[in-house]
This record gives structure tokens, C-alpha cells and sequence, in this order.
């Protein structure tokens, strides 16, 4: 017997949910049919990859598109785009269209990820959104600021508001094109990070050219004659051609507010870890929280690599399979670059607020350190913040800020959360070393270590 699959979203999660559906299925003789709907033109593209294609190192949107429709269609998926979806009759099993269609299923997968946060100050009081004012987070956006770049040429001024992850990599873009940038953000740069590196960021993008401004909440938009020339928060202004929405995103799923299904207070699903929500309905990706493994609780994280993650495992299940997605250490990495600055920036794990709040004795230090022995050409400095608990030993988190070759080192620290490992297994565990490559005691190591001696 046929078992209907519908999939609202066909990015990430949607696609690879797709996809893992029907290879699980077919090992297992099963019979699926798989329906994706979507708002939009694009399918399965890389958004993480939209700053660089407007930076110019991508040579354009299509190569960052990894499975086009005609693609998934050939896979079997019954794929159709520009299909947005408005309500959901969970009790009658069916999808309501904007066009009035309807479609019948047997089991949903909600996988709509998460659009842009607009704020309110951010179009003009009937709603109409200004020009050169926009967000960076669909192939639509990117070919749009890439439009508001041409028409403002060298030399234009452009206002980030938002300090984190989009807000840095728009910085080192609009650097790259010869624009002037200010950073504006209502706490610090990088607030995911420890104040002391942090602080570290900032000082790279004020060496770099980069007006930062911390502790600015907008509270509006300069407009003349219609068109928007600056921006105003309560202590100041600031003009400028063109601003860059770095604010965040918002679930989308507006559409199951009354659905009674698990949602968090982000508005974020709540599934399994094999991705079910409810009987008959399941969810992957941007639109759902996640559980932090390292505390149990729920937190909204939207990344690419969860929503991959995740929208494989549901897949896998859908079609008669057992994966499961078994929660996030909130890993992370980012560059800046410009100015003369070069910048890698990555965390894993609990800050020490949040392993105080979940009940460890934290014990936090900084290292600083070099990503290659010294004598070498290719050495340049680096920091890493390693955080522990004082009783159990256990490693909780590790953040780095350095040069070249920095960055990927958080990902070893992350195999030992993953496993519950204590900062004397970083400490000691069997690492390579090579001049180009690291000192002979591997900073991450040595950091680690410090730590412990203080425990």
C-alpha cells in the first residue's frame, strides 16, 4: 500500500528527509510517495554561502544551489515549488494551499525553517519595505543586495544592525566592495562568546576600518525624500546608504498556531529524536528547537548542520529505518577578514553563565597561544577559553579567536563533549603535531590542561 508523504519546506531538512525517505524505504520494501511543497523558486541551496557569493568569492547564486529541482524530481520526489502553503487540517489529513488546492496526506513533515526577523522600525508606516533596507538570508536576498550595491556604488556607507554571525560576515563583505560599515549592535559583538574574546573581535573589526557601535537600540530610520538615509538609536545617529538586517530569525510556523502541537516559547516544534512531533506529523530544520545535549533542555538554534542532520534522521524513519538526531553542542564557526585583519571565530558547549544556570561549578581561563610553532613563517596568535566543572572534571566549553588555522581546532573539543569526556581527556588525548601545524604541546591542549591544574 502507498503511504503519502507531504514535506512543507524544500531546503535542507525538507530535501534530505526526502530523499533518506525513499532510500530507506526502497531497502525496506517500501511504498512511499513523496510530495515537497514550497513558497519559493529554490530548493536546496547553501544560505551560510550567500555572504561569500556577495563578497564575489562565489561566482554566483547557482553554485551554491546543491540538487536542482529537475534533480529531486528525477530522484522521484513530486516536487512543487512556488506552493505556499496557508493552514493544515491535522484532523482530515490535509494541506491547504494559497491558491485554494488542497493536498491529502498520511504523514506530514513540517520543515519551513526560519525567515528573517524584520523589525518593526524596518519598513515605512504602511508596511512597504524601504529599498535599501533588507536581510541576508535567501538566494532571493542575495541577488537583491547585490542590485542595492551596483546602484550605490564605491564609496557608500552601510549600517549592519547586528553583531553576530551575519553581522561580522557582512562586515568583511562591504570591506571587500569598498564600502564604508558601521556595526551596531544593543550588546557586544559576537555575544555568544565570553566578554574577554568578544572584545577580541571587536578590536579586529575597529583595526580593520569597521565603525562599531555596542549597546545601540534602533529606534528608527532616517528617511529623505522618501528614501532611507540613516539610522537612529536613542544616544545617536548614524548616516548612511544602505542597512543590513542582522537581527535573527523567527520560526515559520505561524500557519500551526492553534495546531496544539509541541511548540516552544520561540514558536519553534518540538520533535522526537526521530523527528516526530504528534501521530502523523513530524518536523526537522529551522522551524523546530533543538535539546542542548550537554543540559537536556530545549533552545532555538537554527544552523544548516542541524537541519541536515535532523531532516535525515526523520527521513530515515518515514521510511521504516531507526536514526536518530540526538541533540547540539551549539558548535559554530565564522571569519572576518579586511583591513589587514584575519579573524577565525568558533565556540562549542555551555558560556559560564549558562553552566552556572544548569547547576555545574564552572571554572573558566584563558590561554593564549600560536597556531604553529613560533619559528615559522605561517605562526599567528591564537586564544582559546577553555570552561570546566570543578567537581566532575567535565569539559563544558571552548571558545577560539585566532589567526589562520584556529578555528577547526574547536571541533576536536566538540568530539570530547559529544562524549562526556573531562578536560583531562582534551588535555591528554592523542593529538598531530607538525611545525606548520601546531607547537609541540597543541595550544587547545595546553589550554586544557591550565584548567585542569586549576580543578
Amino acid at each position: 500500500m502507498t503511504e503519502r508523504i507531504v514535506i512543507i519546506g524544500a531546503d535542507a531538512a525538507g530535501m534530505s528527509a526526502a530523499h533518506q525517505a525513499l532510500r530507506t524505504a526502497e531497502k525496506n520494501g517500501r511504498d512511499l510517495q513523496v510530495t515537497v511543497l514550497d513558497k519559493g523558486r529554490y530548493t536546496s541551496y547553501s544560505a551560510c554561502g550567500i555572504p561569500y557569493w556577495m563578497a564575489g568569492d562565489v561566482p554566483s547564486g547557482d553554485a551554491l544551489v546543491g540538487r536542482t529541482p529537475a534533480e529531486h524530481r528525477e530522484a522521484g520526489i513530486d516536487l512543487r515549488l512556488e506552493s505556499e502553503v496557508t493552514a493544515v487540517d491535522l484532523a482530515g489529513r490535509q494541506v491547504k494551499l494559497a491558491d485554494g488546492q488542497t493536498v491529502e496526506y498520511d504523514q506530514l513533515v513540517v520543515a519551513t525553517g526560519a525567515p528573517a526577523a524584520i523589525p518593526p522600525w524596518a519598513h515605512a508606516e504602511d508596511g512597504t519595505p524601504y529599498d535599501r533596507v533588507g536581510p541576508v538570508k535567501t538566494l532571493e536576498d542575495g541577488e537583491a543586495w547585490l542590485g542595492r550595491f551596483a546602484r550605490a556604488g564605491e564609496g557608500a556607507h552601510l549600517v549592519i544592525v547586528g553583531g553576530n554571525y551575519i553581522g561580522v560576515e557582512m562586515a568583511e563583505i562591504a570591506l571587500k566592495r569598498g564600502l564604508g560599515v558601521t556595526v551596531l549592535t544593543r550588546s557586544r559583538v559576537m555575544s555568544l562568546l565570553e566578554p574577554e574574546m568578544s572584545e577580541r573581535v571587536a578590536l579586529a573589526l575597529t583595526e580593520a576600518g569597521v565603525e562599531v557601535i555596542l549597546d545601540a537600540e534602533i529606534t528608527g530610520l532616517r528617511v529623505c525624500d522618501g528614501v532611507v538615509c540613516g539610522v537612529e538609536w536613542e544616544d545617536g545617529g548614524r548616516d548612511c546608504d544602505l542597512v543590513v538586517l542582522a537581527v535573527g530569525v523567527e520560526p515559520a510556523t505561524g500557519f500551526l498556531a492553534d495546531s496544539g502541537l509541541p511548540m516552544g516559547p520561540s514558536g519553534g516544534l518540538r520533535a522526537e529524536p526521530t523527528g516526530r512531533v504528534a501521530d502523523g506529523v513530524w518536523a526537522a530544520g529551522d522551524c523546530c528547537e533543538v535539546r542542548r545535549r550537554l543540559v537536556g533542555d530545549w533552545a532555538f538554534l537554527p544552523l544548516g548542520t542541524h537541519a541536515n542532520k535532523a531532516g535525515r534522521a526523520l527521513g530515515d524513519n518515514l521510511g521504516g529505518g531507526s536514526l536518530t538526531f540526538d541533540g547540539v553542542l551549539e558548535t559554530s564557526i565564522t571569519r572576518f577578514e579586511g583591513g589587514g585583519q584575519y579573524l577565525e571565530i568558533a565556540r562549542t558547549g555551555l558560556s559560564v553563565d549558562d553552566a552556572r544556570e544548569a547547576g555545574f561549578d564552572p571554572v573558566s581561563l584563558l590561554t593564549p597561544g600560536s597556531t604553529a610553532s613560533g619559528y615559522m613563517l605561517e605562526a599567528e596568535p591564537m586564544d582559546i577559553l577553555v570552561t570546566a566543572d570543578r567537581g566532575s572534571r567535565r569539559l563544558l566549553g571552548v571558545q577560539i579567536v585566532g589567526g589562520h588555522g584556529s578555528g577547526k581546532r574547536i571541533d576536536t573539543a566538540a568530539a570530547v563533549l559529544w562524549h562526556e569526556g573531562t578536560v583531562d581527556d582534551l588535555a591528554w588525548m592523542d593529538l598531530s603535531y607538525s611545525p606548520p601545524f601546531s607547537t609541540a604541546w597543541e595550544v587547545l591542549q595546553v589550554a586544557a590542561r591550565r584548567v585542569a591544574e586549576q580543578i
